[in-house]
C-alpha cells in the first residue's frame, strides 16, 4: 500500500524522482512501470497491474452513456505508461504536467493502491479543504 506525503522538484523535460517508499512498493508487488492520468486537478498514477483492474472496470460499463464516454475521453485516453529508469525516476508527459500544473515543487501522497501527484500549490489548498471535510464526521457512515 502507498502512504505519506513526500516532497520533490520536478526538472524542465519533466523527470522526477519516485520517493524510496513508494519504489520498495512497486519493487515488492508490482513492477517498475506506471500508468499515470490526470483527475482531480492532479494525477493519478498507479501500478499497471492496479491500472488493468480499473480499465476492466471501464471496459464493461454500457459504452454509450454519456458520463461512461466523458470518463473514457477525460481519464483514460490521458492515461500514459511511465516506466521507472534505474535511478528511480520517470519522466512526465508536458500535457499531464501542464494539466495538473507541475513546474517545480511536486508532492508524491500515498492513497493506498494509487499514488496522487500534485503541484505544491494546489496540494496545500486541497490539503486544507480536507482536512476539513474528514473531521467534519460524515465518514462515520463508511463504517471508519
Amino acid at each position: 500500500m502507498f502512504r505519506g506525503r513526500y516532497e520533490h522538484t520536478i526538472d524542465g523535460k519533466g523527470r522526477t524522482s519516485i520517493p524510496s517508499k513508494f519504489r520498495e512498493v512497486l519493487a515488492t508487488n508490482y513492477d517498475e512501470r506506471l500508468i499515470i492520468t490526470n483527475f482531480d486537478n492532479c494525477l493519478w498514477s498507479y501500478p499497471v497491474a492496479e491500472w488493468q483492474v480499473i480499465e476492466n472496470k471501464v471496459a464493461a460499463l454500457p459504452q454509450f452513456r454519456e458520463d461512461v464516454k466523458a470518463l473514457q475521453r477525460f481519464f483514460v485516453s490521458a492515461a500514459t505508461e511511465c516506466p521507472i529508469d534505474k535511478q528511480g525516476r520517470i519522466l512526465i508527459p508536458p500535457t499531464l504536467r501542464s494539466y495538473a500544473g507541475l513546474e517545480k515543487n511536486i508532492v508524491f501522497v500515498g492513497m493506498t493502491k494509487r499514488i496522487e501527484i500534485w503541484s505544491q500549490e494546489r496540494w496545500a489548498k486541497d490539503f486544507e479543504k480536507s482536512q476539513t471535510l474528514a473531521v467534519s464526521g460524515n465518514l462515520t457512515d463508511l463504517g471508519l
